[in-house]
């Protein structure tokens, strides 16, 4: 080795040659190819679009109405689904058995099912229970908005809306639950223990040590399954619910000429990426964040 070290440096090159390597420049085409070809792909598309552009006026205000439907019922639905999933939360890290057992079925039930048979069983078979039972969702919004003089403003297919937003808000309310019970079971004990010799009790300790840590450790997966769901309210279409792939797959139905039809599909399609494509940047933004601190 000292030998070795001994020798001049042309020696050295002469048994050692120099490892080939990519040009620095060759990868700067390659990168500056790369952004060409995005452009002219973005160029195309728009021309695809244009060649199109009098269905393009023609359907545009049609999905930004029922694009606007689809973001309301994600959002309604993921607030419900908050609850569900910080309720199944409390249960699972209950001390109580008999909680603990409820929300493990719950979570392993309804994540163990598809979400195409949940919305089917609430529309007709709990639908149907609780019509029998005197129940009816569409006549209490009606009455309750002639109050206000307003009840133009419910629709016919408002049982779609209120099953279908109760079913997408159970069936996310299991995936948060493991959620949020992942960020609190990820907080140090150490910290509860000290909370506690401290005097603070267990509604305390949950309150002001353990829920704002887990709220920050959770936001990205949260952001993550809300764009989820936006995809999913698509199933809803299958209650009569008027949202983007309800309007989607009627306005294109019609159409003989498989140009149109795929012109239809491809521009619900960009709606539903317009809808989840700044939420996945934010979910992103989050993620390198939040993930500073732990």
């Amino acid at each position: 080795m000292a030998d070795i070290l001994k020798q001049p440096s042309s020696d050295l090159s002469a048994r050692f040659p120099k490892i080939k390597r990519w040009p620095q420049t060759g990868l700067m085409l390659l990168d500056k190819s790369f952004y060409l070809v995005a452009i002219a792909a973005l160029a195309w598309f728009v021309y695809y679009l244009n060649s199109y552009h009098h269905y393009l006026v023609l359907y545009f205000p049609l999905f930004v109405q029922f694009g606007v439907n689809t973001l309301i019922i994600a959002l309604i639905s993921m607030v419900f689904a908050t609850i569900f999933g910080f309720l199944g939360a409390l249960g699972r890290l209950s001390r109580f058995a008999a909680l603990r057992w409820l929300a493990t079925s719950y979570v392993e039930v309804i994540r163990g099912t598809p979400l195409y048979v949940q919305l089917l069983i609430w529309y007709y078979v709990v639908g149907q229970f609780l019509t029998n039972v005197g129940f009816d969702p569409h006549t209490q919004a009606f009455n309750l908005m002639t109050v206000f003089q307003g009840n133009s403003l419910v629709p016919d297919a408002f049982n779609g809306y209120f099953y279908g937003i109760l079913g997408l808000s159970f069936n996310y309310g299991a995936y948060l639950t493991e959620v949020f019970r992942t960020g609190i079971e990820t907080i140090d004990k150490g910290q509860s223990e000290a909370a506690l010799s401290l005097g603070l009790n267990g509604r305390q300790v949950m309150r002001r040590i353990l829920l704002p840590q887990a709220i920050r450790i959770t936001i990205p997966p949260f952001t993550n399954y809300f764009i989820t769901l936006i995809q999913d309210s698509s199933f809803l279409s299958l209650l009569s619910v008027t949202e983007l792939e309800y309007i989607t797959f009627n306005l294109a139905g019609p159409q003989t000429d498989a140009g149109i039809k795929m012109f239809v599909y491809i521009f619900g399609a960009v709606f539903y990426f317009a809808l989840c494509f700044p939420l996945g940047r934010l979910a992103r933004y989050l993620e390198s964040r939040l993930a500073i601190a732990y």
